[in-house]
């Protein structure tokens, strides 16, 4: 696997249900997550169900881009509710897999298709759209600050 994208925006939460803002710089930090979001601090609306695949979530900007113009919905990446915003990155084929986000390392633990909660905060046409494009759970293996227009890269696991 062979390719090289970048993170477009960052976006963190205090708490669960909280809209996400964005941030300029984070701290990714081994079994926690990235620092000041939600999850981070156990106050995301999934914390109390604790399970591989909390630290960190990403999505593709192709796949938000593809939303707006398929469905015609007036979203906004942060309306995904995913950490991590990608340009070139085929995350669905990260499961399971190691890649380098910036300094830090994750790996892929499972897709992060859309729930109830999801349709809940921004509507059914929404998660209807994100079906099979809705991103990735990851955990941190290797911390480290990242920001937008930091690489992404698979590991070469040879």
């Amino acid at each position: 696997m062979s390719w090289q994208g970048k993170i477009e925006a960052i976006y963190i939460a205090s708490n669960g249900a909280e809209p996400l803002v964005a941030v300029d710089r984070i701290k990714a930090v081994v079994g926690l997550g990235l620092e000041g979001d939600r999850y981070f601090h156990k106050r995301g609306t999934f914390s109390k169900k604790p399970m591989p695949g909390r630290d960190v979530t990403l999505i593709e900007a192709e796949a938000i881009e593809a939303v707006q113009r398929d469905y015609g919905l007036d979203i906004t990446p942060g309306d995904a509710r995913r950490n991590i915003v990608t340009r070139g990155v085929p995350l669905n084929h990260l499961v399971g897999q190691k890649f380098r986000v910036g300094d830090a390392t994750l790996i892929g633990i499972r897709l992060c298709n859309p729930c109830t909660h999801l349709t809940k905060l921004v509507g059914p046409d929404f998660r209807k759209a994100l079906v099979h494009r809705g991103g990735l759970r990851a955990e941190i293996l290797e911390g480290a600050e990242i920001e937008p227009g930091d690489v992404i890269h698979p590991l070469d696991e040879s």
